[in-house]
């Protein structure tokens, strides 16, 4: 475990703490109040703790040395029957969550180029590595499974018999994640991102000269 560690950790909780409010926030602007009623647009960590997203799944990814770290907080909960048009507000809905992690990385990475020069290496590799780790949650809810948020975007183009079809599989989301997991599929496609941001944000050097 890297002096790095503990504040990645931090930073890539707020991340997905950050993921789920935009989810409520879109909805909320849609018309669907459910989030906001239950106090789920706020930054208290403790309202948004999953026990597997937030704290196996991470600690497991720790654990291996993987090079990328994996985490979900509770999702929020949505009620499309508010929207004037469910599926598209769910896809508005869904597409909220990548949405913010690509803002937080992109925002992380303008405050490197500007003050990098200035901050102690730890807190510098440590944003570098949150930037990617945004890039990661990103491309990895915009996978098609159900529940990920890519799903929700598919469905809003399917006809309503295959959206019965697609949504069954939803029971079984998570463990066919696992197993993309297990069999090096979901490493194969998040891969090139962390490579595309790496070099295309010029991320390198606050991971190694710093």
């Amino acid at each position: 475990m890297s002096i790095e560690t503990p504040f990645v950790i931090f930073l890539v909780f707020f991340s997905v703490v950050c993921h789920e409010i935009a989810h409520g926030y879109v909805a909320l602007r849609l018309g669907d109040p459910t989030a906001y009623k239950m106090g789920r647009l706020t930054f208290n960590p403790i309202s948004h703790v999953d026990p597997i997203g937030t704290v196996m799944l991470p600690a497991l990814f720790l654990l291996s040395g993987s090079r990328i770290m994996l985490a979900w907080a509770k999702p929020v909960p949505v009620n499309p029957m508010y929207f004037r048009n469910p599926r598209k507000g769910m896809m508005w809905v869904a597409l909220a969550g990548p949405a913010a992690n690509l803002a937080i990385a992109l925002v992380l990475t303008g405050l490197l180029h500007l003050t990098a020069e200035f901050l102690p290496r730890v807190l510098v590799r440590s944003l570098a590595m949150t930037a990617l780790m945004n890039v990661v949650l990103m491309v990895f809810n915009l996978i098609p499974i159900p529940p990920l948020d890519g799903s929700r975007v598919v469905a809003r183009f399917l006809s309503r018999e295959a959206l019965i079809s697609y949504y069954r599989m939803e029971r079984y989301g998570l463990i066919i994640v696992f197993g993309l997991l297990w069999l090096g599929v979901i490493g194969n496609i998040l891969a090139p991102a962390l490579n595309f941001a790496v070099y295309h944000l010029n991320l390198l050097p606050y991971l190694y000269k710093f």
